[in-house]
């Protein structure tokens, strides 16, 4: 079996702590259990990279919000977000661990996520 590697999959994920990362990549999905649309952002630097995934449900636009506020990008009413903006921009993360139930296992699951978004 061959398997390919990709330009920055060396790289390990990024230490806990704040750093100033670029936005490299974004992939679209849905959740796995209740069907929300999500985009995930891969976020790297010379460090490492972390990718992190944001809903577009009404509950979290906030945190979306913040993510665009971050990079510049200053959302209107009534005017469409596209993930495509987001492409090359820099934004600083706090890196942390992040722990939660498996909604279809019930047991605890921990992962590293990407919060506290700020301008770089």
């Amino acid at each position: 079996m061959k398997i390919p590697v990709e330009a920055g999959q060396e790289k390990g994920f990024l230490p806990d702590g704040r750093h100033t990362v670029e936005i490299t990549d974004i992939q679209e999905g849905t959740s796995e259990h209740q069907n929300v649309p999500f985009f995930a952002a891969r976020m790297e630097n010379e460090e490492g990279f972390i990718t992190q995934r944001f809903y577009t449900s009404p509950n979290a636009m906030p945190i979306l919000l913040s993510l665009y506020s971050a990079v510049g990008i200053q959302p209107e009413a009534g005017k469409d977000l596209d993930t495509k903006q987001l492409l090359g921009k820099k934004v600083s993360v706090e890196v942390g661990e992040h722990s939660y139930a498996d909604p279809a296992t019930g047991n605890e699951r921990t992962i590293k996520q990407a919060t506290g978004f700020r301008t770089a």
